[in-house]
């Protein structure tokens, strides 16, 4: 495991005071990380934070998510815990339930971020992970920007410290320090792409050749270096960039075959659009702003549509964002987007204006979560009767557009406040109350 701090050191991944995000699903890679990462942590100056999801796709992920917190707990690592219904997800967007989960992880590792809550998130991802991306890219079709495979660290925030360790030495690892790991049913599914490859393909391939997976790392370092002296080549002054649009010049698409692939690319990324655009989806703009007649369009996966306009080859993300809240119920401030800002704070005072609301402290459950509405959910009006949230909405005359941004305090799918509406006859404030918060909604 030495290859890690090399890593670290080599590539200035961490620096002195930062606090590092760990994301641990339970598995042997991710606390092998995190153990390794706790080790060193002192001696390079820098805090390790445990962060676990919940994605809500197996039966038991609970048990998993308590493994991790006990772990955490017991090891004197400080952690967050998040749960995502990652299959109301999938269905919601239409996709695939590896993007929803991968989707909703590095949703809330963004926020965790912009919270300050950590500086750097680290992933548990190695040699053979990055040589599955390799091979998994290829089968899409795509081209030297694919095979390049994972990057060290992306955007200045995801560090990959394993990157360069064999999957050997982290089981060595394991058992040499004893550290205690969950293993996940679903890793043996090979009706995902990714397990399909780690079991059924790259088995079949090291039996020919052994040191398949340090070539295909090899393989894709000099696609590194080829890749980024290319996009070094690229001019971006002239791409017109509106939210969610970007208007490159026609002109600009009779530049060598690498770099217009690279702009295309380059231009999506600006919109939002990360992946499942394919080599024959840049060949398809390619022509379209070459041979095509003004006012063509052609649609793309993740409601990417590219049109010609006169003088301009304008592609458009028409993908709405999908917003994600999953924060636990205490003192605190944050925005909502589309919504506005809540302030959750103790009062003494039972006094309340407009988008105000109080309630006891002592009857909410640590495991609340301030979240959107689910279907199922349930909410016991202020004064008693208990109705579906839905049809409590329809009462209160709330707009449908509406319902689904109003945050809501829940506990399982019991509703115990709504922002800015109403809160449960539960959690009512009376004559015993020693506890009071106030929550204010401003819009």
């Amino acid at each position: 495991m030495d290859s890690i701090k090399k890593t670290i050191v080599n590539n200035n991944l961490i620096k002195k005071g930062e606090v590092i995000g760990v994301g641990v699903s339970g598995g042997t890679d991710s606390m092998a990380l995190l153990h390794y990462l706790n080790s060193i942590s002192e001696e390079l100056d820098f805090e390790v934070v445990g962060i676990h999801i919940d994605h809500n796709i197996r039966e038991n992920s609970s048990e998993d998510a308590s493994f991790v917190l006990n772990y955490c707990r017991e090891n004197g690592i400080r952690a967050y815990k998040f749960k995502v219904d990652v299959p109301k997800l999938a269905q919601e967007r239409g996709v695939s339930l590896e993007v929803a989960a991968r989707d909703a992880r590095y949703g809330v590792f963004d926020a965790l971020v912009k919270k300050c809550a950590v500086d750097k998130i680290a992933i548990a991802h190695h040699m053979s992970d990055q040589a599955e991306t390799i091979l998994l890219n290829l089968f899409r079709g795509t081209g030297i920007s694919g095979t390049r495979g994972m990057d060290l660290i992306r955007d200045g925030i995801y560090i990959r410290p394993m990157l360069f360790t064999n999957k050997s030495d982290i089981l060595n690892y394991i058992e040499t320090y004893q550290i205690p790991y969950v293993e996940d049913y679903t890793n043996a599914d090979t009706t995902y792409s990714r397990n399909y490859i780690r079991n059924e393909i790259l088995p079949m391939i090291m039996k020919k050749w052994p040191a398949v997976i340090e070539k295909l790392v090899s393989f894709s370092k000099a696609c590194y270096d080829d890749d980024e002296y290319i996009n070094k080549q690229i001019i971006e002054d002239a791409f017109i960039l509106e939210e969610k649009t970007v208007k490159i010049p026609n002109s600009y698409f009779l530049y060598a075959n690498a770099i217009v692939s690279r702009m295309i690319f380059k231009a999506l990324r600006q919109i939002g659009v990360n992946k499942d655009i394919e080599r024959v989806h840049v060949e398809m703009i390619k022509d379209l702003a070459i041979n095509g007649k003004n006012g063509a369009k052609i649609d793309l996966p993740l409601n990417v549509t590219a049109v010609k306009e006169y003088d301009y080859l304008t592609i458009l993300n028409k993908e709405k964002e999908k917003i994600i809240l999953d924060k636990p119920f205490k003192v605190d401030e944050f925005e909502v987007k589309n919504f506005g800002k809540i302030i959750v704070k103790k009062t003494k005072t039972t006094k309340i204006e407009n988008n105000e609301l109080i309630l006891d402290g002592k009857k909410v459950p640590k495991n609340a979560i301030w979240r959107f509405k689910e279907n199922g959910d349930i909410f016991q009006k202020f004064g008693g009767g208990t109705k579906k949230l839905k049809d409590y909405f329809i009462d209160k005359k709330i707009p449908a557009r509406l319902r689904a941004i109003i945050p809501v305090l829940a506990v399982d799918n019991e509703i115990l406040a709504i922002a800015g509406v109403e809160v449960s006859e539960k959690v009512r404030v009376d004559e015993n109350c020693k506890s009071i918060y106030k929550i204010v909604v401003e819009n």
